[in-house]
């Protein structure tokens, strides 16, 4: 699975965003490429308040990106080629300037309308206090009081998220129906599936009680106790979505963002009723580390293998620090953000860890996800002038913390200078691409055998042939220490050197390199390398 952050894929009419058209255009790149499905994120109609995760209108496409007969073309586009579609759902929470949203502030208290959201009485004295101490995710509190009808000062609406995200109520039987048809009215265009934003989410605890102070201060809360964060009941809104989705031929897919790292807790998203997949965030943190990724791969296939669900694996996303940057720093764990200020990553190190952490997640059993840009490793745009940062983080933590705009930089094509045929030569892209990146434009690597793009080009196409790579199969072997050696079936191994020093790999007579991130002296790892070999004929 290929992720494409529509606004910073490719720009097909020259106003400086990603659009449906720039897609269409790439796709025999992402067909060569070697994937099997594309993810595109929200298409909608948005005010963009936080880059379309804002929804004003769940059944078009906004202007910006296109029209529903583009959105069509795509699809049969994609399908003729070979390449499934999925495309992004926000159930949690609408935009503020959703229909239904703006009936809910004209409706006043009681009101139907407002019974979608999630509002509630303030505290204190003429209830000018929050309902509760939850914080927002973007900071600040998750709050905001509405001016009612006749004027006055009013009741309160919940934003996990940005305050222009109101949270819907899912207890409202209305809005679950609402959601069933939205599913339906896309699928019944041809889309392939869903992924779900924050499908942890949707659920609050009755009363919306506070967070203990210890909990806000990074405690974690015993599973299923988070006011509003993996709650049980979510799990029956995921089983009437899979319904819906189970009533089309073709094997529809949803896909789960659920943000939690406990592989046991995750695969109860994922049972046989649930949803099909989601993403493996406990693998994209671990350290630079044999033995964390170790640890976190056994968790995820013994935990997958018990509710009959495939392992998933992903390094990178639109939410967090590129991996190339992440994994040249002396603490390599995903972050979605950090505070302004001077930044030191060391590119080349974190190059080559990144070509070797390809083949590790690629020869590992079940389903891949790629993020748009990692292929052609691109760094992390960590030097965006404050001006153009369009992150909701970074205004809402008083401009001291940049957000997530610099994993979000348009990529570069092809040429020598920026716009890098993102766009027309004359257009300007939404944010600012280095002149740097014209040795990692896909056509400059295109042409060279050892770059990344190669290298992701030849491990995806091993991946698709070769018959170990589609089983279930897997063995640990022994290995030295900050080194991880498996084998897949019969006659493949992959082996990956996390270590600051070379490593001979232990191979039968006979074997032979499939593919390597580094130049191999016969059976010896480089220092941060990984090779996958064949050992049978």
């Amino acid at each position: 699975m290929y992720q494409v952050y529509i606004r910073s894929f490719a720009d097909g009419d020259g106003d400086g965003i990603g659009d449906i058209a720039g897609i269409r255009a790439r796709l025999p790149y992402l067909r060569d490429l070697g994937i099997d499905a594309i993810w595109i994120t929200p298409w909608y109609p948005s005010p963009m308040a936080d880059g379309g995760y804002d929804v004003a209108d769940y059944r078009a496409v906004d202007p910006r990106f296109g029209t529903l007969e583009d959105a069509d073309a795509l699809v049969r586009q994609a399908h003729a080629l070979g390449l499934r579609v999925l495309i992004d759902i926000v159930p949690n929470h609408t935009s503020d300037r959703h229909p239904w949203f703006l009936a809910a502030l004209a409706g006043g208290p009681g009101s139907p309308a407002r019974e979608r959201y999630v509002f509630a009485d303030g505290r204190g004295p003429g209830g000018d206090e929050p309902p509760n101490n939850w914080p927002s995710v973007f900071g600040g509190p998750a709050w905001v009081r509405v001016t009612e009808p006749d004027g006055r000062p009013g009741q309160w609406y919940l934003h996990v998220f940005a305050p222009e995200q109101p949270d819907l109520k899912w207890a409202n039987p209305e809005v679950r129906a609402e959601f069933e048809a939205i599913f339906a009215f896309w699928l019944d265009r041809g889309v392939d599936g869903f992924r779900i934003d924050v499908a942890h989410a949707l659920v609050k605890a009755e009363g919306l009680p506070d967070i203990p102070d210890e909990h806000l201060a990074g405690a974690p809360f015993p599973p299923g106790e988070h006011p509003h964060w993996d709650r049980p009941g979510v799990h029956e809104i995921h089983r009437s979505w899979r319904r819906v989705a189970d009533r089309y031929d073709g094997g529809r897919i949803l896909l789960g963002e659920v943000g939690v790292d406990d592989p046991q807790r995750l695969v109860e998203y994922l049972r046989p009723d649930a949803l099909h997949a989601a993403f493996n965030f406990g693998f994209m943190a671990s350290p630079w580390s044999a033995a964390a990724f170790r640890t976190v791969i056994d968790a995820t296939l013994e935990a997958h293998r018990e509710v009959g669900a495939p392992s998933s694996w992903v390094l990178s996303n639109h939410d967090a620090m590129r991996h190339v940057t992440r994994f040249g720093r002396p603490s390599t764990e995903r972050r979605h953000s950090e505070p302004m200020g001077p930044v030191e990553s060391d590119l080349e190190l974190g190059t080559r860890r990144a070509r070797a952490a390809i083949l590790l997640m690629l020869a590992l059993p079940g389903c891949a996800y790629l993020y748009q840009g990692e292929e052609l490793g691109l760094p992390e745009v960590l030097d965006l002038p404050p001006e153009v940062l369009d992150d909701p983080i970074w205004a809402r933590s008083g401009r001291t913390v940049r957000g997530r705009d610099g994993c979000r930089v348009p990529l570069p094509w092809a040429g020598e200078a920026p716009p890098f045929e993102f766009g027309p030569e004359s257009s300007r892209p939404w944010l600012p691409q280095p002149a740097a990146w014209r040795n990692l434009t896909a056509e400059h690597q295109a042409a060279e055998p050892g770059s990344m793009l190669s290298l992701y080009r030849a491990a995806l196409r091993l991946r698709r042939e070769h018959p170990d790579l589609g089983t279930d199969a897997f063995r640990w072997l022994p290995s030295p220490e900050e080194t991880l050696v498996f084998e897949r079936g019969a006659g493949l191994r992959c082996a990956v050197n996390l270590s600051s020093r070379p490593m001979a790999v232990s191979l039968p007579p006979g074997a032979s390199v499939l593919v390597s991130s580094e130049a191999l002296d016969g059976a010896v790892l480089p220092p941060d390398a990984a090779a996958w070999f064949v050992v049978g004929s």
